[in-house]
């Protein structure tokens, strides 16, 4: 019997960030899931490194990630070490938990930018690793 397939949406901080930041981690993440049938979506994907400030590309970004975050299966957000707010990846936390998508939220225990009530609260599930939101993941998933 094959594996079912599922989508996990790989958010995280993109302003501010060099592109290997923004995607080193998430190839970790996609290699480590592979193995279970989960396939990773990327908002850095056909991303070249350089950014555009263009409304018809910025139109195209927020409505493929708006589709990625609301028809994945899970959504994994990576928070460690932000040096600032990421705006996109809260609106993405937020749309996630309008349509009860679950998440899991990779953040520092405690002095991360982004503590805020409001954040805390559409947290799924919160981990401070990658090893531990791999096998939060699993379990969510039953894989």
């Amino acid at each position: 019997m094959d594996q079912p397939i599922y989508h996990v949406y790989l958010a995280g901080p993109i302003t501010g960030c060099e592109f290997e930041e923004c995607t080193d981690w998430r190839e970790v993440l996609r290699q480590a899931l592979q193995p279970y049938g989960i396939k990773t979506l990327s908002p850095m994907r056909g991303e070249t490194g350089t950014t555009s400030q263009d409304a018809t590309h910025q139109r195209a970004i927020i409505t493929r990630d708006f589709y990625d975050c609301i028809r994945s299966d899970v959504v994994v957000f990576n928070l460690l070490g932000a040096r600032i707010v990421s705006i996109g990846t809260v609106i993405e936390l937020a749309w996630c938990f309008q349509a009860r998508v679950p998440t899991i939220v990779i953040m520092e225990p405690e002095g991360n930018l982004h503590e805020h009530p409001m954040v805390r609260e559409c947290i799924g599930f919160r981990v401070s690793t990658f090893h531990e939101a791999v096998e939060t993941l699993k379990l969510v998933l039953a894989v």
